[in-house]
């Protein structure tokens, strides 16, 4: 085994990608894209321990697809992710790769690892073909390299260059910086960078995300307090008692939000907003439902459809129902039509019956972000 340590970074935010999802959540095939480089960056050498850095809200959904790496929340930069990584290296030598290098060679990780005596870090280039302008002056393209991805450094004199409050923009840069040794080896055009979005069309070693559809389910229940507004799938209803809940209550919302991340296989609610945090405290749960709609077209896919069965003795749901179902469009994205609703008594049974609350039963669709359309 190799006395060196992998890192993939994925924690960003993808600002700058121009698709709903995160680049590193578009699906290959079934697989996220961070699975895919992994996984194959594994196949190229026998590395000690893999680590993979996440964005805080999705580590826990992360650490679902492998129990063959060590995951580890990044930070707000690249820095600060392979900082928060370093942590947890013990090897000689570390390998980091931006995950946005989807289509890495075999050949340039076997040369940074034969190389790896050769200096304190070990980085592939491009040489540049075209006629180069800096500050509106004409230079030697001979002298200009471009820096890829992965690098190997040695990982003491990387954890020790890093130990600054200048940002760099690669681990390169950083030991430079502190006086260490780099070697320039040959890279790859094949490695090129996902960056915007329209790449893709260039990375021919991604195969497209599958036809799949993913169902879940969602179920909540809620009794009656007097004196509380009422809200359900977003609207004000003209009542007057509300639900009894840490939040608002909105037994609708909540259960369609169950519904969503089931579909996704992402836990429940009580994982993204426990009940034992204050700040969820009679919170509206419409921004509840922003946030889970918004995570799940980060980690790429989009919504079907919903299908709502509402069991309350009372109020009266159907006056409310078109005005529920644009809520809900609303807030999930989708068109009204891919909203249904049913309403139905408990037939005066049970403490539905006996008008003491309401239960919400969902059934959510989704399927993965096309990319390739």
């Amino acid at each position: 085994m190799l006395d060196v340590t992998l890192i993939i970074l994925c924690a960003g935010n993808s600002s700058r990608f121009e698709h709903k999802a995160k680049k590193q959540w578009l699906r290959i095939e079934n697989e996220p894209l961070w699975l895919n480089v992994t996984k194959k960056l594994a196949t190229y050498a026998n590395f000690q321990k893999i680590i993979v850095t996440s964005s805080q809200n999705e580590l826990l959904y992360m650490k679902n697809f492998s129990d063959d790496y060590c995951f580890i929340e990044g930070g707000k930069t690249r820095q600060e992710s392979i900082i928060n990584s370093l942590k947890e290296v013990n090897t000689s030598y570390v390998m980091i790769s931006d995950v946005a290098r989807a289509c890495i060679p075999k050949s340039v990780i076997t040369d940074l690892l034969e190389n790896r005596n050769n200096a304190d870090c070990i980085v592939p280039t491009l040489n540049v073909s075209d006629t180069v302008i800096y500050d509106e002056n004409t230079i030697n393209r001979d002298n200009v390299k471009l820096i890829q991805t992965p690098q190997l450094s040695n990982t003491k004199v990387l954890k020790d260059s890093l130990k600054t409050s200048i940002e760099h923009t690669d681990d390169s840069s950083a030991i430079k910086a502190n006086n260490g040794t780099v070697k320039y080896i040959q890279g790859s055009s094949k490695s090129k960078k996902l960056t915007f979005g329209n790449e893709l069309d260039e990375l021919s070693c991604l195969k497209a995300p599958s036809n799949n559809f993913f169902t879940g389910t969602g179920f909540d229940i809620h009794q009656f307090e007097d004196d509380k507004e009422m809200y359900l799938g977003g609207i004000k209803l003209p009542t007057d008692y509300g639900f009894k809940a840490h939040s608002d209550g909105d037994v609708l919302i909540h259960s369609i939000i169950d519904a969503l991340l089931g579909a996704a296989g992402a836990g429940d609610i009580g994982e993204f907003f426990p009940d034992t945090d204050e700040q969820y405290k009679g919170i509206d749960s419409k921004i509840l439902l922003e946030k889970i709609v918004e995570f799940i077209y980060n980690v790429g896919y989009e919504i079907v459809n919903i299908d709502l069965t509402i069991i309350a003795q009372k109020p009266k749901i159907n006056p409310h129902k078109q005005e529920i179902k644009s809520s809900i469009s609303k807030l999930l994205g989708i068109e009204k039509q891919f909203v249904n609703i049913k309403a139905t008594t408990a037939e005066k049974m049970g403490f539905i019956g006996r008008n003491e609350g309401v239960a919400v039963q969902s059934i959510a669709t989704l399927k993965y972000y096309n990319w390739i359309k």
